[in-house]
């Protein structure tokens, strides 16, 4: 079998895994299955929140280590796991191999490398010096965390309605989630798909910063391409099939080469090879970003650090206030440290009370998860959003530890409170207009019940006495689940809503 069969087989069946996991990551069919293990495998994931917290966030024995072993396998095999793994590689590849030009003279023309390739080398030393500085931006272009993002906010769903609208079973168990500004998430990642039709594997050459990170380690590369000088007749086939416009006609780009090796399938005189440790005069090592773009992209990154933490003004100082963090959620400052808006949590959620952010914690915040109880509300009984959390920015509970009924992992006990639920008496049925109403109050779940009411009488206009129940909270007892928001009758703005935990003496 050719090699380059072998490498689409393998293609396709990390692929198939990835789609598998957002499948099974869908509740109730998670059932304990590892459905974050892309997003633990990947290299960038373990480099950049090494630098934003200081530590190796690990679940279980592995964790983010699998990621520091795709770095070992880049020292051994370069950027295979571009050419061979990534999910997101993988679709790029198979756009442009839908919808490229087969002409030779074509797809030769397009596989030259261009200077424009070293920008994901200034976005990878942005991106690394700003989360040294504990902003955590990388999941806006890291390729695992983008793919998973845009399939869990925008094309499964999508898919999903267009399945039920044709009668048929949708992905989703219960109706299709919704996901606020999916429509930007998901022409973001069409247009990344798109620009294949033009540029071949442009995502991956020019903007992928976890490409240009294994391509920093390719240089140590133990096994790689190399042509043979004196045999090669400068036909230059090996450049048609070349999926990282590596060169591999002249000095190969080492940084470049996703280890495809279609140019050894396409060199008609056997010139090329992969071999253990080649003269390295044959290949360049270097990326060439030169010392003067290095520079300035670290200084891009140090100043992203203050321009992300203040751009937010006014929206950023109140963040406490306008986001609901999911339960067990570290403390604002590390949980951004550690977020990779990757939106894992968002798929795990059964009620869809998960939500990507726009601004409400300013552009620090852009796509971290809150909950906005209009579109559901947070079940008590309910962890599987920290289960899905590659990085700890949510911790990992028992329903139990959630409840109280145990201590946390850190030894504090008590119930996880997430917000408070507070009452807008001028939209509420019985305070504003007389009228009985104790939707809240029947849909608490904690016990003893948060919500509580106190008959009074009223006067009406017409002068009639009316016995009435007034709704109030009982701000020790409520835990900021949101179900009362969520099932409140009053159109518009609900009349019970749920904001920062109120603190009590």
């Amino acid at each position: 079998m050719r090699i380059a069969n072998v490498r689409i087989v393998s293609q396709a069946v990390f692929l198939a895994l990835f789609l598998a996991c957002l499948y099974l990551a869908a509740a109730p069919r998670i059932a304990g299955y590892p459905v974050s293990i892309f997003l633990e495998a990947d290299p960038l994931v373990a480099v950049s929140t090494g630098l934003s917290t200081g530590t190796l966030y690990h679940v279980g024995a592995t964790g983010l280590f699998f990621g520091v072993g795709m770095l070992v396998l880049a020292i051994f095999l370069g950027r295979a796991f571009c050419g061979w793994i990534c999910p997101f590689g993988t679709l790029h590849h198979l756009a442009h191999r839908l919808g490229f030009s087969r002409r030779a003279k074509r797809r030769r023309e397009a596989n030259a490398w261009r200077p424009l390739y070293l920008l994901k080398y200034v976005i990878l030393v942005v991106l690394l010096l700003a989360a040294a500085g504990r902003v955590l931006q990388i999941g806006i272009l890291d390729p695992i965390p983008l793919f998973a993002r845009s399939m869990t906010d925008a094309i499964l769903p999508a898919l999903d309605a267009g399945l039920r609208a044709l009668g048929l079973s949708g992905i989703h168990p219960s109706a299709p989630p919704y996901a606020a500004g999916a429509w930007l998430v998901g022409t973001l990642f069409l247009v990344l798909v798109l620009l294949n039709l033009r540029w071949p594997r442009f995502f991956c050459r020019a903007l992928c910063p976890l490409g240009a990170l294994l391509g920093l380690f390719s240089r140590f590369a133990l096994f790689r391409i190399h042509r043979d000088p004196v045999s090669c007749d400068g036909c230059n086939l090996c450049v048609v099939g070349c999926e990282g416009a590596a060169e591999p006609e002249g000095t190969v780009r080492l940084s470049e080469c996703m280890v495809c090796m279609n140019c050894l399938e396409d060199c008609p005189k056997g010139s090329i090879s992969f071999r253990f440790l080649p003269p390295r005069e044959s290949a360049a090592a270097s990326p060439g970003l030169g010392a003067r773009r290095a520079l300035l992209a670290a200084l891009g990154g140090l100043l992203l650090v203050p321009f992300l933490r203040r751009s937010g003004g006014a929206l950023a100082k109140s963040a406490e206030r306008a986001v609901i963090r999911p339960p067990g959620s570290r403390p604002e400052a590390e949980f951004l440290a550690r977020c990779l808006k990757c939106d894992a949590c968002l798929n795990v959620c059964p009620t869809n009370v998960l939500q990507p952010a726009a601004l409400q914690a300013g552009l620090e915040g852009l796509w971290t998860p809150l909950l906005e109880m209009k579109a559901g509300y947070c079940d008590i009984t309910c962890t599987l959003c920290g289960h899905v959390c590659p990085t700890g920015a949510i911790e990992r509970l028992t329903p139990a530890q959630r409840q109280g009924r145990e201590p946390r992992p850190d030894g504090t006990t008590g119930p996880v409170i997430i917000g408070t639920a507070a009452y807008d008496r001028g939209r509420c049925l019985p305070w504003a207009m007389d009228t009985p109403c104790v939707v809240c109050e029947e849909v608490c779940p904690v016990s003893p019940k948060a919500i509580y009411t106190r008959e009074v009488q009223v006067t009406t206009r017409d002068g009639k006495k009316r016995a009435l129940k007034r709704p109030y909270v009982d701000p020790a007892l409520c835990v900021g689940c949101g179900i009362c928001e969520h099932e409140c009758p009053v159109r518009g703005p609900a009349a019970i809503r749920v904001g920062s935990p109120i603190r009590t003496l």
